[in-house]
């Protein structure tokens, strides 16, 4: 009975799924019970059994004579449920789910952002005491469309000391870095589209653009930018409309664009309609700037976005958008019709703890903090046999090789158990030697239960 029941739910699943992955649209015929029983290798009786729950649960209707439809209305949309069926523990949405909801007690090394101590607290703190005393309105009123004046004007000059020439008009405020993204897609890219991205990439990318239903190609990544052949061989072939990347330090490989690939880049990009976007969300982790692409091509086809949840504060959910003045009216209507009037609060923090006399000290005790700390998690896991593919110049992320023999989500899967969460190749590439490789935030490696928990799992691979 055990058996037969479980057969029945595979049934069940497999119907699910389509109709949550939207493969099976409202008033869609299922195949018949004959076809779903060869195809699953299931008797007959038991697809008849599946498509009576199904029928029963107002998922699927049937009509005499004719067959078994799906029900409306179309389902909602499970970014699970796109694209092929991996363990959940190696897709980019687990990852991010296990980081931000498990207790604080778990281990992090695989998560993407900085300890909560290692943040500007001080002047966070300091910044909403100053609000407590504001006026009303900048503690109950909306922003106005492109976000609070003043810390564009303040944004238009910290891009301006990177090469970046953006005129405060020329910048918008978003919800986050994320939502700045989001707002691109949405502007520029209709389902079906090709978008490039670096392989290995954020692994968030992967997530938003799959809920965008466009088509991601991978470029490979070298330690000075994507490859720039397999970039013009992919222009050809694919016709992308975007590609997005890190400006800076890349995430998850820690190493920067090169002068000279950032040029060979654009002038590729200028024989196609493709819009780069340029994730700048670790700039102020740099020791000395790298190459922006935004810079190079002055804001023509590049879009140049950031926020400061790494270095400030995730909570202040802030993130802006410096493009093009023809396109940041478009831009505004869409962040109108999708947040409304912004988030006014945060940008008004945030400002006060940019200008704080105390952010540059804290920034340089953080770059130092980051240094020491990257060489100590170097030598802990050059003792696990671990390799970093690159030493990084800056910032919290190694990309490491594992030892022959290792498949990164084995070892993430055995390490969870013993509460570490680890960021597995996987999630940031769809490359057959991701499984080779592992992210560490060093940040969050200074605990020596992580390298004793992660060789147990080498020692039992």
């Amino acid at each position: 009975m055990a058996r037969s029941g479980t057969r029945i739910q595979a049934v069940m699943a497999e119907i699910r799924s389509r109709i949550v992955s939207r493969t099976c649209l409202p008033g869609t015929r299922l195949p018949s019970v004959r076809a779903q029983a060869r195809a699953m290798q299931v008797s007959v009786s038991t697809v008849v059994e599946a498509y009576e729950r199904l029928a029963a649960e107002n998922i699927i209707t049937s009509r005499p004579g004719s067959g078994f439809y799906v029900a409306g209305p179309v389902a909602p949309l499970a970014l699970t449920q796109l694209g092929p069926r991996l363990d959940r523990e190696v897709d980019p949405l687990w990852v991010s789910r296990q980081s931000l909801e498990i207790e604080a007690a778990v281990l992090k090394p695989g998560c993407g952002w900085l300890p909560a101590d290692w943040l500007y607290e001080a002047g966070v703190r300091r910044a909403l005491r100053t609000l407590a005393r504001a006026d009303t309105p900048e503690l109950t009123e909306y922003a106005t469309p492109l976000g609070h004046p003043e810390l564009r004007r303040l944004l238009s000059r910290r891009l301006h000391g990177i090469g970046v020439d953006a005129r405060p008009d020329q910048i918008m405020l978003a919800e986050s870095g994320t939502h700045a993204i989001d707002l691109i897609c949405r502007f520029l890219l209709s389902p079906g589209d090709k978008v490039l991205v670096d392989d290995p990439c954020y692994f968030n990318f992967h997530a938003l653009l799959k809920a965008h239903r466009v088509q991601v190609v991978g470029v490979p990544y070298t330690p000075h930018g994507p490859d720039v052949s397999c970039f013009e061989a992919a222009l050809r072939e694919h016709s992308p409309r975007l590609y997005i990347t890190n400006s800076g330090i890349h995430n998850p490989t820690g190493a920067s664009l090169s002068p000279v690939t950032a040029h060979r880049l654009l002038k590729l990009a200028d024989t196609s309609n493709l819009v780069i976007v340029e994730d700048d969300i670790f700039a102020d982790f740099e020791t000395s700037a790298a190459p922006r692409l935004a810079a190079f091509d002055g804001l023509e086809r590049v879009i140049h976005i950031g926020s400061f949840s790494k270095t400030i504060s995730a909570s202040l959910r802030c993130g802006y958008i410096a493009t093009r003045g023809d396109w940041i009216e478009s831009l505004a209507d869409l962040k109108i019709a999708t947040t409304f009037g912004g988030g006014r609060l945060a940008s008004e923090a945030l400002l006060i703890a940019l200008t704080d006399s105390g952010y540059r000290k804290h920034l340089e005790a953080l770059r130092l903090r980051l240094a020491s700390q990257m060489q100590r998690t170097i030598v802990r896991l050059e003792s696990l046999d671990i390799r970093p593919w690159l030493v990084p110049q800056a910032g919290m992320f190694l990309w490491c090789r594992l030892p022959p023999g290792s498949d990164a989500a084995d070892i993430a899967r055995a390490c969870l158990t013993d509460g570490v969460i680890l960021a597995p190749g996987n999630a940031f590439s769809q490359s057959p030697d991701a499984g080779e490789f592992m992210r560490f935030n060093v940040a969050q490696s200074a605990d020596e239960r992580i390298f004793e928990v992660l060789g147990r799992a080498l020692e039992g691979r």
